[in-house]
């Protein structure tokens, strides 16, 4: 039934790229390139990011190629180092990647499948919005990802928090901008589930990192869509700062695994910011929801990406209600996410139980229940 469903979306895909002008489309893509760039995205993320996959059905349909080609983005990129072999390569591959966005954005892609479904993107998002998508969000994304590209450590609980902004926060953005939306409180959602499932990716990844196997070897039920590649072998990825106040050391986590003395009170405490997260997230989808003042302002408000026009701020009262509805498929990480988190602590937050890096079975039913409700 799930493949049937997959199929009927790609289907009505296609059908609405014939409808579109073809000028919206860049003339060195032709619509047999795009075809073949969807179906290689979209295998992509069935074998390697399985939730981004489940929950494709709940965006919007003029905004799936957006989805498709970004989500395969992120997995190129998350990959980078456990796909080469040395630092130095790792490094010009992201380079790679970094003219290959730009080259896509500008409707001249390289002829390789991710590039070519974000530039037919990007133009769909140019003719619907009249903007383009932010290439600055791309780079930081990049930029990011190179930072980390060696597992340096978190210094704090707050950089890990930085980085999940910048990767998975990011990617949320950008869907958002596809469908188009404009929103500061429908980005105040994304930039806090996206905060959650990117500290919950880092404690996934945690034992593939600290533990790495061969290259390429890494297991098709990624929950998060990333962070287990590696080029520095054996390196533990929790906060330095959340370390030392659980008396966790690098080399007992190493040499010992899950046994390693305060290592489950630190992944606890990790995995509570990420908890809290999700909690804010449904808070302000919920006060929105009854005409309520939010709590507290989106603290990225007016920097780059992040200026909303008067016009551009969801209206008041329904209309801004009306404006999330529609957005409402891009807050559907945080179901994954929570699964992960209650199976987390379900497993005493021994975050080396294997069966935390399997994609949970009852998430095509969870994300059905949460759609129906509309509640995160």
């Amino acid at each position: 039934m799930a493949t049937l469903q997959r199929t009927g979306i790609f289907v009505r895909a296609a059908q609405h790229q014939r409808r579109r002008h073809q000028s919206t489309l860049s003339p060195s893509i032709s619509p047999s390139d795009i075809s073949r760039a969807r179906t290689h995205c979209a295998a992509l993320l069935r074998s390697s990011d399985t939730p981004s996959s489940l929950l494709l059905p709940y965006i919007p349909q003029s905004s799936l190629d957006a989805y498709l080609a970004l989500r395969a983005f992120n997995l190129e990129i998350a990959r980078t180092a456990d796909t080469t072999s040395t630092p130095t390569i790792a490094t010009l591959r992201l380079q790679f990647y970094r003219d290959a966005v730009t080259k896509a954005l500008e409707g001249n892609p390289r002829k390789q499948p991710v590039a070519i479904l974000l530039s037919k993107a990007a133009a769909d998002v140019r003719e619907r919005s009249g903007r383009s998508w932010s290439k600055s969000w791309f780079m930081r994304v990049i930029d990011t990802r190179e930072k980390y590209l060696s597992n340096a450590p978190y210094t704090s609980l707050s950089a890990l928090e930085t980085y999940a902004e910048n990767t998975y926060s990011t990617l949320l953005y950008l869907t958002l901008q596809s469908l188009p939306m404009s929103s500061v409180t429908a980005d105040h959602i994304a930039s806090h589930i996206g905060k959650a499932t990117g500290i919950a990716a880092v404690l996934r990844g945690l034992p593939i990192i600290a533990f790495p196997g061969p290259r390429n070897k890494h297991s098709n039920q990624n929950q998060f869509g990333g962070d287990v590649g590696a080029s520095r072998q054996g390196a533990v990825t929790l906060p330095l700062d959340i370390m030392a106040e659980a008396g966790v050391r690098e080399e007992d986590v190493l040499r010992n695994g899950s046994s390693a003395k305060g290592l489950r009170d630190a992944v606890f405490k990790v995995a509570t910011r990420a908890n809290d997260h999700l909690i804010t997230a449904r808070q302000l989808l919920e006060s929105v929801r009854k005409g309520e003042a939010e709590d507290h302002e989106f603290e990225y408000k007016g920097e780059e990406g992040h200026v909303y026009l008067p016009t551009s701020k969801g209206g008041e009262g329904g209309g801004k209600v009306k404006e999330l509805e529609r957005g409402f498929g891009v807050f559907m990480p945080a179901i994954a996410t929570q699964l992960w988190l209650d199976r987390l602590e379900k497993a005493d937050f021994d975050v080396f139980n294997p069966k935390l890096r399997q994609t949970d079975w009852r998430l095509p039913w969870k994300a059905f229940w949460a759609w129906q409700r509309r509640k995160i």
